[in-house]
Formats: C-alpha cells, structure tokens, sequence
C-alpha cells in the first residue's frame, strides 16, 4: 500500500469518526412514552404516581407569586439580590452583557464585595455573549462562576446537553424560576421588536431548599463541590398554602421526569389544557396523547409565538404537524405581540406546571431542565388570567388557514424534518 492510499484510508476513517460523533451526540434513540393505566388528575393516585415515577418529594405549605413579564420579575429578582445576607445562586441558560445584564452582575458584585457568597453557572453556548470581558469581571469581584458544558475534545458525545435552567436562589429561602434569562429582550425588545412575554415566579416556603438542590447538582457536575450549611440549607417554615412538586430533568435519565410528567397531566386531563411554550414541536406519541385526549372532550388550547419568533425554522417545523391536531378541534393559537417565551402547562384548573420545558425533543432529551408541577386551583386560576390577555393578542390557526400557509413554507417543510430531534 503506497503513502497516498494510506492516507486516504486514514482521512476516511477520520470522517466516519466525525459522522458518529456527530450522530451520537445530536441524535438518541426515540422512546415512545403512553400511559398504561389513565388516571384522573384530580385523584390521590395521580399524586402518588407522580411522586414515585418522577422520584421527587411533594412539598406543602408554600407560597407562589406569579411575576408576568419582565416588568414585574426583573425589579422583584433585584430586589431579592440586594437583600442578600449570606448567599446567592444563579443558574441561567442565557445571561447577556447588555443594560440588564449589567444592572445584575452590579448587583451581584455589590452583594459579593460585602461578604455574601455569590455563586453562578452559566452555559458555556446560551450565555455566550456574556463574553470572557464579563466573566472576568464577576470573578474579580470574588463572584464564583463555572461555565456548563465548555467545548472540551472529551466533551464532545455531550455537547448537546446544554442547561435551560433558569433559577435564582437567595439566602436559600427565596427562589425565582421560569422562563427567563437575563437579557435585553425581554426588558425591552430588541432590535424595534417588542419585549418578550414569559413568566417567573417567587417562591417561599419549603420547595426552596428542592430547587437549591437543583442548582447544587449542576455545580458539582462543573466543579465537583457539595455546597453544604445552613447559608444554603437554611431550616425554612411554612409560607403559604400550596403543595408543589420540583421536577429536574437531565439527559442522564434516558426517560426523562419533564416528559412523564407532561404525559401523565396530558393523559390525565378531564376539562381543560392550556398551553403557553415557545416552541411547539410534539412527538408522535405526544401527539396521539393530545389527539386521543381531545377525543375525550378535554378542551384544549396551545399558544405559540407567530411571525415574530425568534426561531423561523422550528416555527415552519411545528407548523407543519398543526393539521391533525386542528382537525380533532384543538385550537392553536399564535402570538402577535412579540415573541411569546412562556412555558405554562395549565390543567383541569388545578395544576400548572411553571419552568424551562419545551414542547420539544430538545427539552425532553438534550438540556438539563427545571420546572416545578403546583397543584393549586388559585395558582392556576391566576395564571389563567394571563392566558385570556393573552389570547387577546393572538390570531387563532384554523384548517383554513394553515392551507393558505405560504409556498415557502410548504417547500421547506419536507426538508426540516432534523429539526423535529434537535429543537
């Protein structure tokens, strides 16, 4: 064998070397998730099943306060921040050196030059524009930072697991979770386009120290220290009336507790669902529960974002799969005023699930997520206040409609099936 066929043979290993990598990392195995035994929501076997399936621990006798919009929960976090008295946790997917990036590393750095343990992780891909300038900064300032999931040549079979997780926790007794990161765009908009819809909210009582665990398990994953003592784990009393359940999710757990927690509710269902997400990309199995659920007589409405997306494709995506579910008298919604980045899992008017999941393949097998599943009619009932304004901003998608989509569209729909197990 002469030089040139061996290096040949040496470039077309290397290349099937890559493909696998490649294959391995973005794509796994679908599973095909459906519920044996369908059990009402409202039912102390729902509770039960959802306590042991997911492995996590019911939590009664907190407090949630629903924050709309950045108006509301960016004044609230800061607030909570500069109150600090002896630690502060913050995980976010996207964290931006921007005017409200700025106003909470000032905050941060105030809080650590005066002797309060400041701790955050960040994903290495979602906040990279906060820029190794930015990181420095915070680390002068004696503010601890690990960023997830750096590219490392070892890391490469997980470089699409990213963390979504949006939280903060303060003191160990107030926490902040739901869809938002720290950015402009949700302050303001960017660009002329106008601010971004989500939603967080400010919990006290018990189900803290549940959600400070979360974080806990992704900073030992990026530096391998247990954060322990009462700055963290503080004994906490009762705030409040709700009982709420924490539900992490990770692509370690090849079924992961966000999707059966999402098949349970779905399967679960009696009257009602309503559905705010950014990006509405359902499985086969996950349609067929939503199709086999409206059969049932469970109203159900999804509001999505429209034309002002931050994802054009995943939206040509999604849209592609509204007809079956159209014809069983779902009613899709799209968003007008913005980019709706929400994630509200509301039903039968008692349970709401608040956090990072998507609707997607990417939430259920790829990121590291965080939502918490509240069974509370008053919680819910809040929360369906803002899905009526909502609706009150959105163009309803009929069977019409959808027909009349553009040719664009229904030319690329065919070709962005890769999208369907990666968005």
């Amino acid at each position: 064998m002469d030089v040139t066929t061996g290096y040949g043979w040496l470039t077309l290993i290397g290349a099937a070397f890559v493909v696998w990598v490649v294959v391995v990392a973005l794509f796994t195995p679908r599973i095909d998730y459906s519920v044996r035994k369908r059990l009402d929501s409202n039912s102390k076997a729902f509770i039960n099943t959802l306590q042991n399936t997911t492995q996590t621990t019911i939590h009664h006798d907190s407090h949630f306060e629903v924050l709309t919009n950045a108006s509301q929960f960016y004044p609230a976090m800061l607030d909570a921040i500069r109150s600090a008295q002896t630690s502060i946790n913050m995980e976010c997917y996207i964290f931006r050196n921007d005017r409200i990036g700025r106003q909470f590393m000032a905050a941060l750095i105030e809080r650590s030059r005066s002797g309060v343990r400041v701790t955050l992780v960040l994903d290495a891909i979602g906040s990279l524009w906060m820029g190794l300038t930015g990181v420095s900064k915070l680390r002068e300032a004696g503010i601890r930072v690990e960023l997830y999931q750096r590219f490392k040549w070892y890391r490469l079979a997980r470089v699409n697991n990213r963390t979504h997780r949006e939280l903060l926790i303060v003191d160990g007794r107030i926490a902040f979770i739901g869809g938002a990161g720290i950015g402009d765009h949700w302050a303001k908009g960017q660009r002329g386009k106008q601010p971004w819809r989500d939603t967080m909210a400010r919990v006290t009582g018990p189900v803290v120290s549940a959600i400070q665990g979360v974080f806990a398990e992704n900073w030992v994953e990026c530096c391998g220290e247990i954060i322990t003592g009462e700055e963290y784990f503080p004994l906490l009393k009762n705030t409040g009336d709700t009982t709420a359940v924490v539900i992490k999710s990770s692509p370690s757990d090849r079924a992961t507790a966000a999707r059966v927690v999402f098949q349970l509710l779905l399967e679960g269902a009696t009257k009602s669902i309503r559905i705010n997400t950014p990006y509405f990309l359902p499985d086969k199995s996950l349609r067929k529960a939503f199709i086999e659920t409206a059969r049932r007589g469970v109203k159900i409405d999804i509001i999505v974002p429209g034309s002002s997306t931050d994802q054009r494709w995943v939206r040509i995506v999604s849209r592609r799969k509204y007809r079956e579910l159209l014809r069983e008298g779902i009613r899709i919604h799209e968003y007008r005023a913005g980019m709706m980045h929400a994630k509200i899992f509301n039903v039968d008017d008692l349970w709401a699930v608040l956090g990072t999941t998507n609707f997607d393949n990417r939430s259920f097998e790829h990121n590291d997520e965080v939502n918490v599943a509240i069974c509370d009619k008053e919680m819910s009932a809040r929360l369906k206040e803002d899905f009526q304004v909502d609706l009150q901003k959105c163009e309803q998608v009929t069977l019409d409609t959808w027909k009349r989509r553009s040719l664009f569209e229904k030319m690329v729909e065919p070709f962005a099936w890769i999208l369907e197990r990666q968005q």
